[in-house]
C-alpha cells in the first residue's frame, strides 16, 4: 500500500492544528483505523515537508517515546501549540478537515411548521 494518499491529506494540516490518528484513519477511510496511519505516520520519509508531528493519538497524547517525542512537541510548540504533560488542548487545537463534496448542510432546509 502507498502511503502517498497519506501524506497528502497530513500536509493540509494548517501550522497550530492537530489531528488524531484515529481522525486520519477516518478520513481516509484507512483499513486498520488509527494503527494503519500510526504505520504511515512512523514511515514518513525525511526531508519530504510532511508535518508528521501534527498528528498525535486519541484524547491530544504524544504517543511517540524518547527522542522523537522531544522533537514532537517542540514542533508543535513552535507552531503556538499548548502542550500540558505531553498532552494538546484538542478544544483549541484540533483540526477539522473541510468536507469534500456535497453536504447535507449546503442543501436549503425546507421550514416545517411549528
Amino acid at each position: 500500500m502507498s502511503w502517498n494518499p497519506v501524506y497528502s491529506f497530513v500536509q493540509r494540516i494548517p501550522r497550530g492544528k492537530v489531528l488524531t490518528y484515529g481522525a486520519l484513519a477516518k478520513a481516509l477511510r484507512l483499513p486498520g483505523g488509527a494503527r494503519t496511519a500510526g504505520r504511515a505516520m512512523a514511515a514518513t520519509p525525511s526531508g519530504k515537508g510532511i508535518p508528521w508531528h501534527r498528528v498525535i493519538g486519541d484524547r491530544g497524547k504524544i504517543l511517540i517515546r524518547g527522542p522523537h517525542a522531544l522533537l514532537q512537541r517542540k514542533l508543535l510548540e513552535s507552531e503556538g501549540v499548548a502542550i500540558v504533560e505531553f498532552r494538546v488542548d484538542l478544544k483549541r487545537h484540533l483540526w477539522q478537515p473541510k468536507k469534500t463534496g456535497k453536504s447535507k448542510s449546503a442543501a436549503p432546509r425546507k421550514r416545517g411548521r411549528n
